[in-house]
């Protein structure tokens, strides 16, 4: 079915300061019709809503048209960067898109530009640099410093826009991107849409009295101050336009705290029972677009904005019968299922070396510990592939907490290889937006710990993207992970069960040098985030020399480390060594022989060959360093007992950590873990 016909005032969706100058009249009407597109569609929405034609949570954006719509029609559109909240309906329409297409957002039809599988305001633009919002509000800011920075590094002069409300200016991603966004010298307009409330929360239950949000810009070092958007349109649009220039020719971000309304309450169920008294009159009184329209009126052009309102009610009603008319969306498993991940991409021209030295295209290096095996193949990338940069905290002249990255900020430079702040959400944030917008980022975490703090951007934010926007994010992160080196409860996690239970993401765990480098090369391949798991106990375990291995995505599947009749054994990461020697023992004491695995590839998992093998062996043993309770092998167990239980013989076996903080001593961390002793007693004990 087609979309109806935009009306001729909403033909442009640009805007220049200077033709409220030169063309008062012209710039003044298009002001207003976007702002009363606006106004007409949160209305109709809430309308259609009521009627249960729309479900979910109805955000208006009422009162806020006097903000958003000229900071949207002053954006440069085909190179700016933006993430908008829930009260900026005007900032997505002027955007990019048909109405129709916002629409079927909300119906969640089979045309919804995410497939109906977010609803409402949660959507985005990734290919037009509008990036999909999620609930967490401050945590969007981080990608929109990230892609702003990757639009200056391919060459346009981009201004990012990070829009978040005064209830989510008191999260801990606000302050960590303000921080980020003046050390990197980032040309983005914070806007704090403060309406006076967080949901029901007034502002003065949120802050010290007397607070001023924009005053904090100065603790950051940057410029910041205070608008009025409830006031005249016209000098708004100047003073943002103003705004917005000097950020793009300074390269330096800014930060606006912007007084603005909510007409209608924080959703379609709020009943505004907290208001005082009064106190909504007070807002429609100070609505902006009723004193715009009422200007207007005064200066003659009174025909001209009735004509505007039909042409809009009319547009807007026959967009609204289109878009009810179209079909509900497919409800099918195996099309969402296949879209959690995003596609492969054609493998990338790797110069046939491990050195990537095209002169002498050394075939191997040889004695590499895992370590050195992965600082090589990030050399290599960085050499070959442009697009690539690698973060974290003291990667740079330090070369990293493990000296994994040593070297690299001497041979490429601070703008590909660089330390970040104590700031792992807006961090991993930045790279999600550099990510999106075409750059390749490598994180480093210090410590798998610590990634803790940017869980939600690693889970919700950049697993959920391709599912929910179609955008691909292609990231790798980089955990050392792992205990056995007497580092305590905060720096020796196994978080594969934690982070591998949400959708989404990727996973490597190398155990050897030539793994390493191969599953570093075979993730920043991949177009998804990829969590690479190192052990921190084989950075320096043992020697291997590492040659150009071309079939290096075959690290997505297991690999057979022995072969035996008597059972099927199953681990990865440090616990292979141990499982060898444990079947070193059994082989040599008992005569038993096992079909040793290592898994390798966490996620997705592919356990057709470990499958294959258990029908012939009939005995199962999964071992993993992670606590038992919850722990990755009650996943491995659970699957391939469910499809070869008539195989099994007996019960599986799955050997873990004890269920505890990770113990400091070594004498308690060596209770704490499995080791070779530990597993040989287990395993002896489930033979007999």
């Amino acid at each position: 079915m087609a979309f109806p016909n935009p009306p001729a005032c909403l033909a442009s969706r640009d805007l220049r300061a200077s033709e409220l100058t030169t063309n008062p009249t012209a710039a003044r009407l298009r002001l207003y019709a976007w702002m009363q597109l606006a106004r007409l569609s949160d209305n109709r929405i809430l309308d259609l809503f009521r009627q249960g034609l729309i479900k979910g949570t109805v955000c208006g954006g009422q009162g806020n048209e006097g903000l958003i719509v000229p900071l949207a029609l002053l954006a440069d559109k085909a190179v700016d960067v933006a993430c908008f909240t829930h009260r900026d309906l005007g900032g997505h329409l002027i955007w990019s898109g048909h109405f129709c297409t916002h629409l079927n957002q909300y119906f969640a039809n089979a045309a919804s530009p995410t497939k109906a599988r977010e609803g409402n305001i949660h959507r985005g633009d990734p290919k037009n640099r509008s990036l999909p919002m999620i609930s967490h509000l401050g945590v969007m800011l981080g990608p929109v410093l990230g892609m702003t920075d990757s639009q200056r590094r391919l060459g346009c002069p981009a201004v990012g826009f990070a829009f978040f409300g005064d209830g989510s200016s008191s999260t801990g991603d606000v302050h960590e991107s303000l921080n980020l966004a003046s050390l990197l010298s980032l040309p983005v307009v914070f806007v704090i849409e403060n309406n006076g409330y967080a949901y029901s929360t007034p502002t003065s239950e949120q802050f010290a009295a007397g607070t001023e949000l924009w005053r904090r810009a100065a603790g950051y070092g940057m410029e910041g101050f205070a608008l009025d958007c409830t006031g005249d349109v016209a000098e708004t649009t100047r003073t943002l336009a103003a705004a917005i220039d000097k950020v793009r020719s300074t390269s330096r971000p800014l930060l606006i705290e912007v007084r603005t309304l909510r007409l209608r309450g924080h959703a379609a169920y709020d009943t505004c029972d907290y208001l005082k008294p009064g106190e909504s009159d007070s807002f429609f009184a100070a609505d902006a677009l009723p004193k715009f329209r009422t200007q207007l009126t005064a200066a003659g052009h009174s025909t001209q904005l009735d004509a505007i309102d039909a042409e809009l009610s009319a547009f807007v009603e026959a967009c609204i019968k289109v878009s009810l008319a179209l079909p509900r969306p497919e409800a099918s498993s195996t099309a969402m299922s296949d879209d959690v991940f995003a596609p492969p991409a054609l493998p990338l021209p790797w110069i046939p070396s491990v050195t990537s030295e095209i002169e002498s295209r050394e075939s191997k290096i040889q004695n590499l510990t895992l370590a050195q095996a992965i600082n090589a193949a990030l050399r290599k990338i960085l050499t070959e592939r442009p697009e690539s940069l690698i973060l974290g905290q003291d990667i740079g002249t330090y070369g990293g907490a493990f000296k994994v990255t040593e070297g690299l900020l001497k041979d490429f430079g601070r703008p590909r290889v660089f330390n970040t702040p104590l700031a792992e959400s807006a961090c991993t944030g930045y790279a999600i937006g550099l990510a999106v917008n075409g750059h390749h980022p490598i994180e480093e975490f210090q410590f798998s710990d610590f990634a803790t703090e940017a869980a939600t951007q690693i889970t919700l934010n950049a697993a959920t993207l391709h599912f929910r926007s179609g955008a691909a994010c292609p990231l790798v992160l980089r955990f050392p992970c792992g205990g056995g080196i007497t580092l305590g409860s905060f720096h020796s996690q196994e978080l594969e069960s934690l982070f591998l239970s949400m959708p989404g993401l990727k996973a490597l765990y190398p155990s050897t040098p030539q793994d390493a480098f191969d599953a570093m090369l075979a993730a920043y391949e991949d177009r998804n985030p990829v969590i690479l798991f190192e052990h921190k106990g084989l950075y320096r375990r043992g020697r291997q020399s590492v040659v150009w291995n071309p079939n290096y995505l075959e690290l997505w599947t297991p690999k057979q480390i022995r072969t035996g009749d008597y059972a099927t054994f199953v681990t990865y990461g440090e616990m292979v060594q141990f499982a060898d020697e444990a079947c070193d023992y059994f082989a040599t004491e008992y005569d038993r022989s096992f079909d040793l695995f290592d898994l390798r590839c966490l996620s997705p998992l592919n356990l057709s060959t470990i499958g294959a093998s258990l029908a012939r062996t009939g005995r199962l043993v999964v071992l993993h360093e992670g606590r038992r309770t919850h722990g990755f092998g009650a996943e491995l167990v659970a699957r391939l007992a469910e499809e070869h239980f008539s195989s099994l013989k007996t019960a599986p076996l799955r050997i873990g950590s004890l269920d505890l903080p990770v113990p400091f001593a070594p004498e308690l961390e060596a209770v704490f873990r499995p080791n070779k002793d530990k597993i040989i007693d287990r395993m002896t004990a489930w033979m007999d």
